[in-house]
């Protein structure tokens, strides 16, 4: 198994939770979260006045998938979260050693 965050643009969100949703993947967490990449940040003006911005408001996306809908995840988010612009974000992927459904005990892929 395996975990992936995406940090998007919160206008995309909902266009990644579609994508998301039609490869059959309903759980998902998603946060409010803030940071830059290698922009660090933009610079703007209001009233005559230039002020920064260096932490942009994204949105971090995570999915815990089976390894071997890893690269229809991959590909579905891209699509989807892609603007063509700087700033669309990131995918990130990382292994899952376990994982506990609360409510009812189950461990490992059937928790998923």
């Amino acid at each position: 198994m395996k975990k992936i965050e995406a940090i998007v643009r919160p206008e995309r969100l909902e266009a990644v939770k579609e994508a998301l949703i039609g490869l059959g993947h309903a759980g998902l967490t998603v946060t409010e979260v803030k940071g830059h990449g290698i922009q660090k940040g933009i610079t703007q003006q209001w009233r005559g006045q230039e002020y920064s911005i260096d932490l942009l408001p994204k949105v971090m996306v995570m999915a815990v998938v089976h390894d071997h809908e890893v690269s229809d995840a991959l590909r579905v988010i891209s699509e989807a979260a892609r603007t063509g612009m700087i700033g669309d974000g990131k995918i990130f992927v990382s292994p899952v050693e376990d994982i506990v459904r609360i409510r009812t005990g189950e461990t490992g892929t059937e928790a998923v």
